[in-house]
């Protein structure tokens, strides 16, 4: 299914329009229903959104994994859906991946970076720093967003990939665009 014709706010043209926004614009326009997520800061402005949505249904969970079979339970009941998770969480969904190639359904992810770009927490640079190849030796094409003038165009062709063309995607969304993450005591 082709996203609807609705222009897309432009961040250039548009200071008040946040990646988070584009990013939900673009998942309203590809009539995304289901979101899966794990609490985390990263996602915290997109997942506000969501649930503040009317045609959105915002779904948390306790573990990633849990999300791959619940976009394949939507896709089976004629929805679609995005999983928000953090790079440490890929890890969790290795098994659960091995779905998107046996049943071949749009899978799309979208994946906080942590362990890049001036992480203090070293538990984090292990996953973080091998987050792209585990998605890619899961067959999980992936792209990447480190800039807010990115997003539309990536989040566009993400989207197109995963919805149209029955591949399964995850769009990286660097710890640089997000911001690092400051603990202070």
């Amino acid at each position: 299914m082709q996203p609807a014709a609705d222009a897309t706010p432009d961040l250039a043209t548009d200071p008040g329009t946040s990646w988070p926004d584009e990013i939900f614009a673009i998942l309203q326009r590809f009539e995304v229903r289901q979101v899966p997520y794990v609490p985390d800061a990263g996602h915290s402005q997109l997942i506000q959104r969501v649930n503040a949505s009317a045609t959105m249904r915002g779904i948390p969970l306790t573990t990633e994994e849990e999300g791959v079979a619940l976009l394949l339970g939507a896709f089976a009941g004629g929805q679609r859906g995005v999983l928000l998770m953090q790079s440490s969480g890929v890890g969790n969904c290795i098994n659960m991946l091995s779905l998107c190639q046996v049943f071949r359904f749009p899978f799309l992810t979208l994946v906080t970076m942590r362990g890049e770009w001036g992480e203090f927490n070293p538990w984090q640079v292990p996953m973080g720093s091998t987050t792209q190849a585990v998605l890619e030796l899961a067959g999980v094409r992936v792209l990447r967003a480190s800039h807010p003038r990115e997003i539309r165009e990536v989040m566009e062709a993400a989207a197109g990939q995963a919805y149209n063309a029955c591949t399964p995607t995850a769009l990286l969304l660097s710890q640089r665009l997000i911001g690092t993450k400051v603990f202070v005591k």
